[in-house]
């Protein structure tokens, strides 16, 4: 594929190492002599110094014959007008922009949802952007996501599957401590798939012959029930979640309280068994005046206060250190983490942290934060699903980005049809997570006689540098 990607920053930088490292033809482009010089150094492909909205620069990297453009510059103007005049002259370039305005991209929404006649057939997109991406939506789903998982560690779900992928730390004389990954099914009777396995901070997929010990953390798949069974097994607990309080009053906390505490929203009571006095179980922390209030305003359900959530004399007054839960989701990702640890030492029970990338989601893990987000590497993930075609439903990095997880649609002229996983089992290269059929809505955990079929969807764990060759072969793709 040939990929024209507008701004240089982080996002624009990543994503232009995966692709390049799928041999993908890759143009960057951006105006700031610095970035794009730090670009430069760390990118093998056409590296270009010059405004990306202008259609004579974009032809000069190859617009006319590119796949696909990429908007990921700080501002979301730029990005959605590059976007529109690209399709204004290239409507077939596929036309991906990072929106942060949150008004942006809820007012996108409703247009495109209450005019979807219009925007269907011939008629080109709105903005002509095929897909907006906001990381602060994906970002605020994933915490709330850890709050209705009951905040044991990072969960990721699969649609219409009770079926998650979550992170579980093995405890030092725990039942699983010592023991081969084989023999883990004598320990319990539920069922559950061990996908990957971090040591020491390097990640492998597993094998039967595998030996855990407390110092591994495990990457298990399993039905969403089973999650504090399988803390017993790792020698921790699920706790419940009754009192929360949010740090940060922005617009990624202002989506999370949405969210979690509205009357109407499904899941928060679910693990809070709230009470009618839910002012009493919900506590929004900000220092700035303006956001408290608005927040206050926005939320009557909840207790605003407008303070330094630092401050330890403030949190004893207020009864903070006694909550079960405290989300950190400010814009400051380094004071997150910081903060969220910070509270744990002070005596709250669980904490999420959001962080700017996997690699500060570590250092949070090693800091005892017990769920960390990372923003940039959400909005990666998703615009490389959108980037591998119609064969692939839906994408995500684990641990630090060397693994990704892939859904994926088997074609009729995919190389696996009608073999069994033990067939085309590969160790070490990639293993399958779940299968669902082609005529069935719901996933299930695959084993080795499972047969592939064609419009299976499969899910699968591959590292990320073998990830293209792997989809080629399982979906049958080209792309």
């Amino acid at each position: 594929m040939r990929i024209v990607i507008v701004g240089a920053g982080f996002t624009g930088v990543q994503l232009a190492k995966l692709l390049i490292a799928e041999k993908n033809q890759v143009a960057i482009i951006d105006n700031n002599e610095n970035i794009i010089r730090h670009a430069s150094n760390q990118l093998d492909c056409t590296v270009l110094c010059a405004d990306g909205n202008n259609l004579d620069t974009l032809e000069d990297v190859g617009i006319a014959k590119a796949d696909a453009l990429v908007c990921v510059t700080s501002s979301d103007e730029v990005n959605m007008i590059t976007c529109s005049l690209v399709d204004a002259v290239y409507p077939d370039v596929l036309k991906i922009a990072r929106v942060r305005n949150y008004a942006y991209y809820v007012n996108t929404a409703s247009a495109v949802k209450k005019h979807s006649i219009n925007f269907s057939g011939k008629r080109r997109p709105l903005y002509g952007i095929n897909y907006m991406i906001h990381p602060d939506v994906e970002a605020a789903e994933a915490i709330v996501q850890a709050v209705e998982n009951g905040a044991v560690g990072s969960i990721l779900t699969f649609d219409n599957s009770n079926y998650v992928l979550a992170r579980f730390t093995v405890a030092e004389k725990s039942a699983l401590d010592g023991i081969a990954l084989k023999d883990i099914r004598s320990k319990t009777d539920f069922k559950f798939l061990v996908t990957y396995v971090e040591k020491k901070g390097e990640t492998s997929l597993p094998s039967g012959g595998s030996i855990i010990t407390s110092e591994n953390t495990l990457g298990v798949l399993l039905d969403k029930n089973d999650v504090s069974a399988m803390l017993d097994l790792c020698g921790s607990e699920q706790k419940d979640i009754r009192k929360i309080v949010l740090i940060g009053a922005g617009r990624i906390g202002n989506i999370i309280a949405e969210k979690l505490i509205k009357p109407e929203k499904k899941g928060f009571g679910r693990f809070l068994q709230l009470s009618s006095k839910r002012s009493q179980d919900f506590v929004i922390v900000d220092t700035d005046d303006i956001l408290t209030k608005e927040a206050s305003e926005k939320f009557p359900e909840a207790r605003v206060l407008r303070a330094d959530a630092s401050d330890e004399s403030f949190l004893r007054e207020e009864g903070i250190l006694d909550f079960d839960l405290a989300i950190c989701a400010t814009h400051n990702h380094e004071m997150n983490m910081v903060l969220a640890a910070y509270l744990l030492s002070l005596g709250v029970k669980q904490s999420i942290s959001l962080v700017s990338s996997a690699v500060f989601g570590q250092i949070a893990t090693k800091l005892g934060v017990d769920v960390s987000v990372p923003l940039r590497d959400a909005v990666v993930d998703s615009i490389m699903s959108h980037l591998r075609g119609k064969a692939v439903k839906e994408i995500h990095t684990i641990t630090t980005g060397d693994f990704e997880v892939v859904e994926c649609e088997i074609s009729e002229k995919s190389k696996i049809l009608g073999k069994t996983l033990k067939e085309i089992s590969n160790p070490g290269s990639f293993l399958v997570l779940m299968n669902r059929k082609g005529d069935t809505d719901t996933y299930q955990i695959v084993d080795g006689n499972t047969k592939i079929c064609a419009y299976d969807h499969v899910v699968l764990i591959t590292e990320a540098e073998n990830s293209k060759k792997i989809l080629s072969y399982f979906s049958g793709s080209s792309e």
